[in-house]
């Protein structure tokens, strides 16, 4: 099962995933990244998702077109060794762009006091 957990920081909308990104288990992906309308950023949190298949890799291909060509950007951050090996055998990791949250917080000139702190929280 996928958890989303989306939280606000200024125009960027931070979704921590948890669990199993799989085939039919995506659906709660797929509303909370339709819901972030108002942003000019959507950040999928991968520091707690066990496992991506096809599938998983599909829907994030998917969000990522969709919410480009709504003027969003896409990104990720807090990749596992296991994410990370897994964009890399696929040569995904050339088509997402992966960030660290300070460089979120720094491209949004964030700098309110416990900024990195409530970014910092999803993991």
């Amino acid at each position: 099962m996928l958890r989303v957990h989306a939280k606000n920081l200024g125009s960027v909308a931070i979704l921590c995933l948890q669990g199993r990104m799989v085939r039919g288990e995506t659906a709660t992906l797929r509303n909370a990244v339709h819901s972030q309308s108002e942003v000019s950023a959507v950040v999928l949190d991968l520091a707690r998702v066990s496992t991506i298949d096809a599938g998983g890799l599909g829907v994030m291909l998917e969000l990522r077109e969709q919410t480009e060509s709504r003027g969003i950007a896409f990104k990720l951050i807090n990749l596992t060794k296991l994410v990370s090996r897994l964009l890399e055998i696929t040569r995904l990791n050339s088509v997402f762009e992966i960030t660290s949250g300070a460089e979120i917080l720094s491209a949004n000139s964030y700098g309110q006091p416990g900024s990195m702190r409530q970014l910092a929280s999803c993991a």
